[in-house]
């Protein structure tokens, strides 16, 4: 294994890791918003300044990712071309199974975003 390979898969393992992380601490609000959707409440979207938002660096256009912060950003990432993204790329906001309930941004990006395959 050469170092271009090593350090793609503890990129991937980290990013698994935060995916990890951020759905057992939305499990209790992803109930509690899944009960709320099927009352009627869908359309709920991400808030930028909800604090699970920014530990990701979420931003609903990609091209104000804070570049510095989050050095994994690369041009042309979006949540449209996001695994995580639960509709068609063409949808201006979809849910994303991130943030459990809500809706983001195609245009959009966080820090959990990995390759739609």
């Amino acid at each position: 294994m050469n170092e271009d390979q090593i350090n793609a898969g503890r990129r991937g393992v980290l990013k698994l890791g935060s995916i990890a992380v951020v759905t057992i601490a939305m499990g209790s609000q992803a109930a509690h918003s899944l009960a709320q959707d099927k009352k009627g409440g869908g359309g709920n979207r991400v808030d930028e300044k909800d604090p699970t938002a920014q530990s990701l660096g979420y931003k609903h256009d990609a091209t104000k990712v804070d570049k510095a912060k989050f050095a994994s950003y690369q041009p042309g990432q979006t949540c449209a071309n996001c695994q995580q993204f639960q509709g068609k790329a063409t949808e201006a906001w979809a849910p994303c199974t991130i943030f459990a309930g809500k809706e983001v941004a195609n245009k959009g990006w966080c820090s959990a975003w990995v390759k739609k395959t």
